[in-house]
């Protein structure tokens, strides 16, 4: 019983209509839980949604860790052992814990999950378990991963050395060396919000380097994540 509730609980494969109909339940009770954090006043309709939430993911949690043996494929009880500290079942239990503040609301310890509103988007990452387009990227993250890396720590120095440049070039328009980190960040992704930005002549000059080489940098992880995608593709 246990072999065949892991196989339900699991993304679904091709013949198991089950498991493609509890996957299919599960990604819509998930976007129904988030729905209200696109509103800030509650309203009676959230309250049920929650409840039903709360349960079903309750329920989702213990199914995995019941099966947490099929799941690492080591049947002993390490595996159970071992089984709340892996990502996802991390992920499951803050998905749960935003509900349990209306299960006691004189409990002062569950009080402190006021922050309930901002772990329920870790509700998000629950869903990509049961997209298969997301474990496609997932796919081309990890088999990029290097390149990746490479990219994102030339343009952590690039904003790190346009940012002494310009502190240094032009001191009195950035109160601290935070503000030209910041600049030189906004510059890289070409965004200009405008609100810090350099007046002279040297400035103006390397904002425009800065912006073009910006540029550059950011279609670097584009070509590279398109490189893998299709190559994850065709593999498939």
């Amino acid at each position: 019983m246990r072999k065949r509730i892991y196989e339900i609980v699991e993304v679904a494969g091709n013949q198991d209509i089950v498991s493609k109909i509890y996957d299919v339940v599960m990604l819509v009770v998930i976007l129904a839980s988030i729905i209200p954090l696109a509103f800030k006043e509650s309203h009676p309709i959230f309250l049920p949604i929650e409840i039903i939430s709360m349960i079903l993911f309750i329920i989702d949690y213990i199914l995995r860790f019941i099966t947490a043996d099929y799941r690492q494929n080591n049947h002993s009880v390490v595996a159970f052992i071992k089984h709340p500290f892996t990502f996802w079942a991390i992920i499951d239990l803050i998905s749960i814990l935003p509900s349990l503040t209306m299960l006691n609301r004189g409990f002062r310890m569950l009080r402190l999950l006021r922050i309930s509103r901002m772990l329920r988007i870790f509700r998000v990452f629950k869903a990509f378990r049961y997209s298969k387009s997301i474990r496609i990227i997932s796919q081309v993250m990890s088999k990029s991963k290097d390149a990746l890396i490479v990219v994102v720590f030339f343009a952590v120095a690039y904003v790190l050395v346009s940012a002494l440049v310009i502190f240094n070039v032009e001191p009195e328009s950035f109160d601290s060396f935070f503000e030209a980190v910041y600049w030189a960040t906004v510059s890289l992704t070409t965004v200009g919000y405008g609100d810090i930005y350099p007046v002279t002549t040297a400035g103006r000059i390397i904002t425009m380097l800065s912006s073009v080489l910006g540029i550059a940098i950011i279609a670097l992880p584009a070509g590279i994540i398109t490189a893998g995608y299709m190559k994850v593709v065709n593999d498939i």
